[in-house]
């Protein structure tokens, strides 16, 4: 290989970082790490995995008589990590906060963090539903054993379960971030903040979007490809995009949306509603009313 003048490039990549610093008018960061680990992040989510299935997604030798005692000891150790995780979230958010905010900051961080884990018995029952609602959706499925290890939807949604908990006691970056590592492994991009209801199956995943306000409820089911997104984006006098406010689906009970599906805008999908495949839907769609390319449905906001 040529030689490189290694000092140089390193000099020039601080420059680089010291204008982005400027730009965005952070301080020097002269202490450790300010953010959190996505490294760190994913062992605790594996962790937490192996406590919530412990003779599933826990160790390949652990037996039924020792599973209290990995599930505390596991349990123990994740919940610390996340512990840490959380203080970087909270100070990097409060970073210019009076130093004499660090007490309060630390008791959020550990209130947040029990919170989460007196959450998790209801976590892994919503799972539960879950899992079964892909073991009887799908007549491929030969037991819930299999779909528990091996569906991407079934990955998604305790990803999305975990992160949703994240998101809603207030630690929004660590919850993206395990959002963000199911996004990786399966193509399903479900965003933390999303509302899902019990009994929720993805069938195969690959390309499905589902946006920060949409709101699904209980007995769903769609497909690979869907797509449950904004259709615009207010802007504030400045023209900064204005966040949070409602912009994705809500989705009612028992709705079916198949593949290549895209719902666009705070529209309501009713009840028991069927979506056909590769339609645009931007309207709402009455409770049992099916929408199809078969149907040639040409009403404004629906197109095959």
């Amino acid at each position: 290989m040529a030689h490189v003048e290694v000092g140089e490039v390193v000099r020039a990549l601080r420059g680089a970082r010291d204008e982005w610093r400027a730009r965005q008018k952070r301080a020097r960061e002269l202490g450790p790490r300010e953010f959190p680990s996505r490294e760190a992040l994913a062992g605790i989510v594996e962790s937490l995995k192996g406590a919530l299935f412990p003779m599933r997604l826990g160790p390949p030798d652990l037996r039924h008589e020792n599973e209290d005692f990995y599930v505390g000891h596991t349990l123990d150790a994740a919940l610390q990590g996340l512990l840490a995780q959380a203080r970087l979230e909270l100070n990097f958010s409060a970073r210019h906060a009076p130093a004499d905010a660090q007490e309060e900051i630390d008791a959020l961080a550990a209130r947040a963090v029990r919170d989460f884990a007196e959450a998790l018995p209801g976590l892994r029952r919503l799972l539960d539903t879950d899992v079964l609602a892909a073991y009887q959706g799908d007549p491929a499925a030969r037991s819930v054993d299999e779909v528990l290890l091996c569906y991407p939807g079934v990955l998604a949604m305790i990803h999305h379960r975990l992160a949703h908990k994240l998101y809603a006691l207030g630690l929004p970056l660590l919850a993206r971030i395990v959002a963000e590592l199911a996004h990786a492994q399966t193509g399903i991009d479900i965003h933390p903040g999303a509302r899902i209801g019990a009994g929720f199956f993805i069938d195969h995943g690959t390309g499905v979007v589902i946006g920060e306000t949409a709101v699904i409820g209980q007995g769903v089911r769609l497909y690979q490809a869907v797509t449950l997104g904004a259709k615009r984006f207010p802007t504030d006098a400045e023209g900064h995009l204005q966040k949070g406010l409602p912009r994705h689906p809500v989705v009612e009970d028992e709705v079916v949306i198949y593949a290549g599906a895209t719902i666009l805008g705070r529209v309501t999908l009713g009840k028991g509603a069927t979506i056909g495949g590769n339609v645009w839907v931007t309207d709402d769609v009455a409770p049992g009313a099916s929408v199809t390319q078969a149907s040639l449905q040409k009403a404004p906001g629906v197109r095959a």
